[in-house]
């Protein structure tokens, strides 16, 4: 079952444990978010100690084919970003 975790949720978390307003809860992971995208930009490779590693990686221009038409389109160069998780994330997530 695929659940969704939105950034309602995590405000009301944030507000919920460490007892800030929702105000500053929203603040606070406004300013995380941005300041994990604005370092991944810059450096391209963001590690978070115990959590895992993003990357950004260029994919090159292809041509790729519509599979209806079979029509073939160029799809333009274009970044994508690549989550690593830590030993100690993986050990976690498969602890019983």
């Amino acid at each position: 079952m695929k659940i969704n975790l939105t950034k309602k949720d995590l405000i009301n978390s944030i507000y919920m444990q460490i007892g800030f307003s929702k105000n500053l809860s929203e603040n606070l992971l406004d300013d995380f978010l941005e300041t994990i995208i604005d370092n991944l930009k810059k450096n391209k490779i963001l590690k978070i100690s115990k959590f895992g590693t993003f990357s950004l990686r260029t994919k090159k221009s292809r041509i790729g084919r519509n599979p209806l038409t079979k029509e073939n389109k160029v799809i333009s160069s274009r970044n994508v970003i690549l989550f690593k998780p830590s030993k100690e994330f993986k050990n976690y997530i498969n602890s019983k």
